[in-house]
């Protein structure tokens, strides 16, 4: 029950966060990278990296924070996975795609940090605040 608990406070902070942050930010990323992008998004990529991600702060900074750590572990955890995940993204793009630039990589890769470091702490926190 705890691991249902985690993954669903995550996924809230994740999932809320990252839609006002795309929202926000949806004309830097036309302005960046605007030929590359679809007309729309393909929702249901965009639904399996959501389940599989979480999933992965769940398992690597919420999980090991909630069995021994604290709330600094699952910021701490959860923002150098986002770190790698976002820099593995972003620097891959930089490398192969023609039109992705520097600054996309930079704001991206520090928006991953942030966003899965405190989402790992919210789903820390719910899953403290239910056990």
């Amino acid at each position: 029950m705890e691991v249902i608990t985690a993954y669903i406070g995550t996924a809230i902070v994740f999932f809320g966060l990252d839609f006002i942050w795309l929202s926000k930010a949806a004309g830097f990323y036309k302005r960046e990278i605007g030929p590359l992008l679809l007309p729309k998004p393909n929702f249901v990529a965009a639904g399996i990296f959501y389940l599989f991600y979480v999933a992965g702060i769940v398992y690597f900074a919420v999980l090991p924070a909630f069995n021994g750590g604290d709330w600094h572990e699952a910021l701490t955890s959860g923002a150098v996975l986002g770190f790698i995940a976002y820099a593995t993204y972003d620097m891959t793009n930089l490398s192969t795609l023609k039109g992705w630039s520097w600054r996309i990589c930079v704001v991206d890769i520090l928006w991953g940090t942030f966003l899965t470091g405190i989402a790992a702490v919210g789903g820390l926190w719910l899953v403290q605040a239910i056990s």
